[in-house]
């Protein structure tokens, strides 16, 4: 990115989807401070950050994963990333996520959703600055605790479910009781808990809820 006024580099165009105005605030007054940036909107909704970046078309955007009412940070990342580029603009937005969430669960979804890069609210504004520059380009920004995990991630080897096994779990993915999992399968509701017992063991969870959360995290899923 160049400015063809200045002959040098043009700053990186920013959006800020946040829904506390307090963080809000700080992250722009932060910002506004930091070189090579430029905010040039922000957003208290993931339906407001759609809109915004359709009309704005920033190269960054700064996208916080809890925000309220509405769709959350991981699915306006998605619909964000696999949208179509604001009129003007090369290519969709880079999402840089900044929460205070940092659970297996929570990074995997954001990546999955297209996030380029994952940072924790306590990183140094310096480490911030730099993740933004590098979101722009495309590379890759993991706060050191995220990057941890992730690699800690793909060492864990995962569990041996058996064909039938992850059957049921994807059923129980999209939200089916047992009885429903049992049709949609040909198999007795006595079967489907029996495996139940068997993957909650095998995951080392104790709820349909937990299983599902591990299955993502652990890419279990079709």
């Amino acid at each position: 990115m160049t400015d063809p006024a200045a002959g040098g580099p043009a700053p990186v165009r920013i959006l800020v989807c946040d829904d506390h105005v307090v963080v809000r605030a700080g992250l722009l007054a932060l910002l506004d401070s930091a070189p090579g940036i430029e905010v040039v909107g922000e957003a208290g909704t993931g339906e407001e950050a759609l809109a915004l970046a359709a009309r704005l078309a920033p190269d960054v955007v700064l996208m916080d994963l809890q925000l309220g009412a509405g769709i959350d940070g991981v699915e306006t990342t998605r619909r964000l990333t696999a949208g179509t580029p604001a009129p003007g603009a090369g290519r969709a937005p880079y999402v840089l996520v900044l929460t205070t969430y940092d659970t297996d669960a929570d990074i995997t979804r954001a990546i999955e959703a297209g996030a380029t890069g994952y940072l924790l609210k306590a990183e140094r504004p310096e480490e911030l600055f730099a993740a933004i520059h590098a979101a722009a380009q495309g590379r890759t920004a993991l706060s050191g605790p995220v990057a941890g995990r992730v690699m800690a991630g793909l060492r864990r080897p995962r569990p041996a479910l058996t064909d039938r096994e992850r059957d049921i779990l994807a059923q129980l993915a999209t939200g089916l009781g047992n009885r429903e999992i049992a049709r949609a399968l040909f198999i007795s509701e006595a079967t489907v808990k029996t495996h139940l017992r068997r993957i909650y063991g095998k995951l080392g969870v104790e709820t349909r809820a937990g299983a599902v959360a591990v299955a993502k995290e652990q890419r279990l899923l079709p």
